[in-house]
């Protein structure tokens, strides 16, 4: 076949030069024929294409190769054969040819059959506050001083474009929550439709097409923000396809030199900052003489309203050990003594551990996401200290125990007298009954006094809460003294002489 480069030399030395057509055969060392074909067809490229490839090898396996092509299409699509695999397995009964063979066998049957191995899309449209996309990604940050692996919670405007990114330690539930809540108030608004894949979290069990069984607790956070959740076929990505490549677009704008950040909320402002600034620079995909900001000031009139933030939480039953504590992912909560060896429900959320009985808070600590830390409330204990006193000095929920100034002082100056702890324990009993403001004044009173004990402690709360009562009814003119007694023992003394004790 002659090259391109051949054929324009040919024409040339022919339409230019005026070449004969012998002389251009032995100049390119060409046959005659073939130039004459040239200058003759006006072509400037000649293409062969065989009409019919012949298969001297294949020939004999061409209806095994059928029958794997058709059990292969009936599998799911996770499990379905390439043509590498179908070679190899042809191989194994014999098959001598070439892996091409098997290629272009492949491919011309699912072309003729409409199916075809290329994908092909359909452009998506979508009217301002329609819809909007969710995903998760993985990616790395130093947190803290330790590098670790944060998950990333993607929200993307489908009409404008506008995007929201919220950072995580984990993919649970309580962080699903917690992103929709600020993502929805960062767009100040939420729209008629979410997009999200089959994730866990808020699906229980795909049915048939698009039915899906929702989680109960990611129904109700759609219920609160009048959001119909929308669920893509699985594997299909690109039915969120916006917010699969603002994954890619993320960790290229901001992840490639991992960030440092002392905790995930400073990191969040960060970010937050991030898509308002990338927001405002960025020209639209299909409007590309306006920004993405500009279309999303647009967008945001359409957006549902939000009232107020969902209040959402995961649940879990749980035994109140013998230490006061309950466990919940790999770390311990205290709670009140009263409900040691009891039952209680931990309501977790993205930043908070709440422990409920019977309807009552009982215990709310921050949430800790490393493993084995330990969360006191050192008021949980109070009950136990007014048994165990002794345990005031080396508790562990005591060791570093934020108390106001003058209480540090007293229990101080306290633990240097016999049975000053539990002095100081009914001092912090009646923390529990009347308030840390009025003991806290009582305290002051008696170390500026220099009467630090419990008893005058307590005391000086019980004047505080209860004062005397002061008499202010009028005396009669008549009964006033006009002239102040003078004190006169002259007359006691008299008195003791006339009266003789003792005498017979």
């Amino acid at each position: 076949m002659l090259v391109v480069e051949t054929i324009a030399k040919i024409r040339r030395y022919h339409f230019v030069e005026g070449r004969k057509i012998r002389q251009i055969a032995r100049d390119l060392n060409i046959s005659r024929n073939t130039v004459r074909k040239v200058i003759r067809g006006n072509e400037t490229e000649h293409r062969y294409e065989r009409e019919e490839q012949p298969l001297p090898r294949l020939g004999a396996y061409t209806d095994r190769l059928d029958q794997l092509l058709a059990d292969n299409v009936k599998r799911p699509k996770g499990r379905r054969m390439t043509a590498q695999r179908m070679f190899e397995i042809l191989q194994s009964e014999g098959y001598q040819g070439a892996y091409d063979s098997v290629q272009r066998y492949v491919k011309k049957l699912l072309e003729d059959q409409g199916r075809s191995p290329e994908q092909c899309y359909v452009p998506l449209r979508f009217d301002p506050g329609d819809a909007y996309q969710f995903d998760w990604s993985h990616e790395k940050a130093i947190i803290d001083g330790i590098p670790q692996t944060i998950k990333l919670a993607h929200f993307r405007l489908c009409h404008s474009r506008m995007f929201f990114v919220a950072a995580y330690p984990r993919e649970s539930q309580e962080m699903v929550f917690d992103a929709h809540n600020k993502a929805f108030e960062f767009f100040q608004g939420t729209c008629k439709r979410g997009i999200y894949d089959n994730l866990k979290t808020a699906v229980n069990k795909i049915l048939r097409g698009k039915e899906r069984e929702f989680n109960r607790k990611f129904e109700q956070l759609c219920s609160h923000y009048l959001v119909e959740p929308v669920a893509c076929t699985p594997g299909a990505g690109w039915e969120k396809g916006q917010v699969e490549n603002q994954v890619g677009n993320v960790r290229k704008w901001l992840f490639v030199v991992r960030p440092r950040f002392k905790s995930f909320a400073e990191l969040n402002c960060w970010l937050s900052d991030q898509c308002v600034s990338i927001g405002k620079k960025r020209k639209h995909p299909e409007d590309r003489s306006r920004i993405i900001w500009d279309v999303f000031e647009e967008e945001r009139s359409k957006l549902i309203p939000v009232n107020s933030a969902f209040q959402g939480y995961s649940e879990t039953e749980c035994r109140v050990s013998s230490t006061c504590l309950v466990r919940y992912d790999r770390n311990h909560y205290s709670v009140d003594s009263k409900l040691a060896g009891k039952t209680a429900t931990i309501r977790a959320s993205a930043e908070r551990i709440k422990v409920v009985s019977n309807g009552i808070l009982v215990a709310d600590h921050p949430r800790q996401f490393g493993r084995d830390n330990v969360v006191y409330n050192p008021w949980h204990y109070i009950r136990v200290l007014e048994r165990k006193p002794g345990a005031l000095r080396n508790g562990a929920p005591f060791k570093q125990w934020d108390l106001p100034t003058c209480l540090t002082r007293v229990r101080h100056r306290l633990s240097g007298y016999q049975g000053g702890d539990r002095e100081f324990v009914d001092i912090l009993l009646a923390v529990q009954c009347h308030g840390v403001g009025i003991v806290e004044q009582a305290c002051r009173k008696a170390l500026s006094e220099g009467t630090v004990r419990g008893e005058i402690i307590l005391n000086l709360i019980a004047r505080a809460r209860d004062p005397l009562e002061v008499d202010n009814a009028q005396v009669p003119h008549s009964l006033s003294v006009t002239v102040e007694p003078t004190a006169d023992c002259s007359r006691y003394d008299a008195l003791r002489q006339e009266v003789s004790h003792g005498t017979p």
